[in-house]
């Protein structure tokens, strides 16, 4: 019996490679890669939904200082702008819902631009009392102290005309001859002018004193003295 012989190989014949793994291999070999990029796209959204929660979920619409009010103006909706900030428990910050309610109320400590408004700063007072009059003095540099002047400061009303004997009454005060003098209190100061560095202060007097020292004030015969705190110098 004959024996069939294997082929020779042929020389320089390239070996057979072998086929290209199956696509369900493949499949097999992509999954872990697939889940990967998937668990990071969720981590990330879940991260950019905190972010944006604590950026923008616990921000409240607040009113803010849109320019300076000193102590005792009116308020008005000009002087007030909007902001979202995140706010702590223990500030407590007067909400743009109200705004129509701090309209036409007066500032009770000077509002400066850019500051929270807050319920202790304003008030619906008028700052003066029932028994006081409320007097503008229009004064230059000069008749007043070059120091800070600010509200509720005590002060002396000094007359500086050449006829302040004659003015005095039953409440204006002489010294040894010396000038009239109406003690005051400080109810709102005015932005002082950079040109002439003039500055208005609104005082409270009492009502006696009131109608002549607006004469005085309006003559410009006037000048302003600053008591010490404790109310040494009255």
């Amino acid at each position: 019996m004959s024996k069939t012989a294997a082929p020779a190989s042929t020389a320089g014949q390239v070996p057979a490679q072998p086929g290209p793994p199956s696509v369900r291999w493949q499949a097999r070999r992509r999954r872990p890669g697939v889940l990967a990029l998937a668990a990071a796209l969720i981590a990330a959204g879940a991260v950019g939904n905190y972010w944006y929660w604590t950026q923008n979920g616990e921000r409240t619409a607040v009113l803010v200082m849109a320019r300076e009010v000193p102590a005792g103006t009116v308020i008005r909706d000009a002087d007030l702008t909007e902001a979202s900030v995140a706010l702590d428990p223990a500030l407590k910050a007067i909400r743009t819902g109200q705004r129509a309610q701090v309209v036409g109320k007066r500032a009770a400590v000077e509002l400066m631009p850019g500051a929270l408004l807050s319920p202790r700063q304003i008030t619906s007072r008028t700052l003066v009392r029932a028994d006081e009059q409320l007097v503008g003095l229009n004064l230059k540099p000069g008749q007043m102290p070059d120091s800070p002047l600010r509200t509720d400061d005590q002060v002396q009303v000094v007359f500086t005309g050449d006829n302040t004997a004659a003015a005095a009454g039953r409440n204006g005060k002489t010294q040894d001859n010396g000038p009239v003098t109406v003690q005051a209190r400080i109810v709102r100061v005015g932005t002082r002018q950079d040109s002439t560095g003039q500055q208005v202060i609104d005082v409270a007097v009492p009502s006696a004193d009131g109608p002549r020292l607006a004469v005085q004030a309006a003559a410009g015969t006037v000048a302003l003295a600053v008591k010490a705190p404790g109310g040494a110098g009255s």
